[in-house]
């Protein structure tokens, strides 16, 4: 047999064998059944967030939304000591890393975050398991103005479409050390990637400054450059600003930012030392995300300090805040706890459960679907062993869209 006639055989038995192993996988995946998302949850509690706590009753879930919730009632497919929503963390810092950063400018405010997105990333598994269905996901910090941040869900297919709550939910960016702490003087021998300004804090803020500046100008003159669209919607208020400020002197950096532009909605993330600045902060009517506590009250950007009573003084001044894990590995640092936290520090209990679930949803605009427990929403919800704002509860359960991604039996 000739060497082309060998080639021949052997490329097509290859080919059949292809050709068969291509027809099981798809008879394979045409007969996989599909996830179960109908079940009957019956609990000793149930926390609905936006509503009455219900003593005793159940939870009808009906192809991933939840039909019904009955005070009293037996049975049911799952039973658990407590039902509250999924959680729902603003900065569980998931993303492509550098890759999601643009380089050449340090104000971008037209990058979409959905565009470097690892929906395989190991985190989004982390979160779900200990309660967290739902995620703001914005770029690293390292840009004054990073660009647009996409709520989405923890779980689900591996495809951006079924997961997306919001794709443009706010435009993010940063104050502080994080955006020039890798840049160097445009002049002189280049030091790495980042051979750009600012370089101080006081660049921070002046690229942020002339950022709206050029927007107002650009609607004025009807010129529209990279970005200009983006920062007119925030003048406008129908996009939020989250900037990240942890430190007092930045916290007013971007309190001062909305008076002077009247920025109608502002959210202040890793807040951590806000409590410092109680009139300011009252009178901006600025929202803000905290960071996970530690046991010694310093937090992990530019070491800001927050104290343990610090959601309690918030909530007397009627600050809007919520809570959040910052996607840490460490089990003290999780959402999940976060509200146990707060309840140490003097924070009512309901108050720090909808923290962690209906304000979240609400600053993000997605409160018509998540965030609470209400019928026609999606089934996204914590099976707990005990009261969520205790520190001996845990999630033993998790649903999202209705299938059940953490089994609690």
């Amino acid at each position: 047999m000739t060497s082309l006639k060998l080639h021949s055989l052997l490329g097509g038995a290859l080919a059949a064998l292809l050709l068969t192993a291509g027809a099981r996988a798809q008879g394979a995946e045409k007969s996989a059944p599909e996830p179960r998302r109908s079940w009957t949850i019956r609990a000793e509690r149930i926390h609905t967030v936006s509503g009455q706590v219900i003593e005793g009753g159940l939870v009808r879930v009906e192809n991933g939304r939840i039909a019904a919730i009955v005070p009293g009632g037996k049975g049911g497919d799952l039973s658990v000591h407590t039902i509250t929503p999924g959680l729902i963390d603003l900065s569980p810092d998931i993303s492509l890393g550098l890759s999601a950063v643009e380089e050449d400018r340090e104000v971008t405010p037209e990058m979409h975050l959905t565009d470097a997105l690892n929906l395989y990333s190991t985190r989004f598994g982390r979160e779900l398991a200990s309660g967290v269905t739902a995620v703001l996901l914005s770029a690293p910090d390292n840009n004054v103005i990073g660009g647009l941040a996409a709520a989405v869900k923890t779980g689900g297919p591996e495809l951006l479409s079924a997961r997306l709550l919001k794709p443009d939910a706010v435009l993010s960016g940063a104050f502080g050390s994080a955006p020039s702490r890798f840049n160097s003087p445009a002049f002189g021998r280049p030091q790495g990637l980042f051979n750009r300004r600012p370089t101080t804090r006081m660049g921070v803020e002046w690229e942020a400054r002339k950022a709206f500046y050029d927007a107002l100008f650009a609607l004025e003159d009807k010129r529209e450059h990279p970005g200009s669209r983006e920062l007119q919607a925030v003048l406008r208020g129908d996009l939020p600003l989250m900037l990240q400020a942890s430190a007092t002197q930045d916290i007013r950096t971007a309190l001062y930012l909305k008076e002077e532009f009247g920025l109608p909605r502002l959210i202040v993330s890793h807040a951590a030392e806000a409590w410092k600045e109680p009139e300011i902060l009252q009178r901006s009517g600025a929202a803000l995300v905290l960071p996970p506590f530690a046991w010694n009250g310093t937090t992990a950007v530019d070491r800001g300090f927050m104290a343990w009573n610090t959601p309690k003084l918030l909530d007397e001044l009627g600050v809007v805040f919520a809570l959040s894990g910052r996607g840490s590995a460490d089990p003290d640092a999780r959402l999940a706890l976060q509200p146990a936290f707060a309840v140490r520090g003097g924070l009512a209990a309901d108050k720090a459960l909808a923290a962690a679930t209906l304000v979240p949803a609400r600053l993000l605009g997605i409160d018509d679907r998540v965030g609470s427990i209400e019928v026609g929403k999606d089934a996204d919800l914590c099976l707990w062993n005990g009261e969520p704002t205790r520190f001996s509860s845990a999630v033993v359960g998790v649903l999202l869209s209705g299938e059940l991604v953490k089994d609690p039996r």
